[in-house]
């Protein structure tokens, strides 16, 4: 999996779960019919929401991205769709290249980090699942959005 496919997958689901999210609440406000698809399709692009901010932030790390890039990558995830005109944005600026430039010598500790974590892949994605899972449990903590 390279940078460019992890992230434009994330940011493509990202996009998917706020179409079902809006989808749940049209039939939750305007038709009145159900709040079942906002309970439903609320976590689920929840959860993604929250993959697509850590995928992005590893990816940033990892591309060298500037921190206003990074931000703009994170503030994309907020508005309908937004994630998929910063992916085009990003790929046509060749800020998701096809190749990890981590290494464990990178000069920078994030980098080396990012570095060991693609050296132990398993346990990333153990470690995704998990920080995903915290995440989530703390947003459902705190409760849902006003309104």
């Amino acid at each position: 999996m390279t940078p460019r496919r992890l992230f434009r997958a994330l940011a493509v689901a990202e996009a998917i779960t706020w179409a079902l999210l809006l989808a749940g609440m049209f039939l939750k406000y305007v038709t009145e019919t159900t709040e079942l698809g906002v309970r439903v399709f609320g976590m689920v692009h929840g959860v993604v929401f929250i993959a697509y901010c850590l995928v992005t932030v590893v990816v940033a790390v990892d591309q060298r991205w500037s921190t206003g890039r990074t931000l703009l990558g994170l503030a994309a995830a907020i508005p309908p769709f937004a994630t998929l005109p910063f992916e085009v944005y990003a790929d046509r600026r060749g800020l998701l290249g096809s190749d990890w430039l981590s290494r464990p010598d990178s000069p920078g500790s994030l980098q080396r980090l990012v570095a060991w974590l693609l050296a132990h892949l398993r346990l990333a994605i153990t470690l995704l699942v998990v920080a995903v899972a915290v995440l989530t449990a703390g947003a459902l903590a705190v409760g849902p959005p006003a309104g």
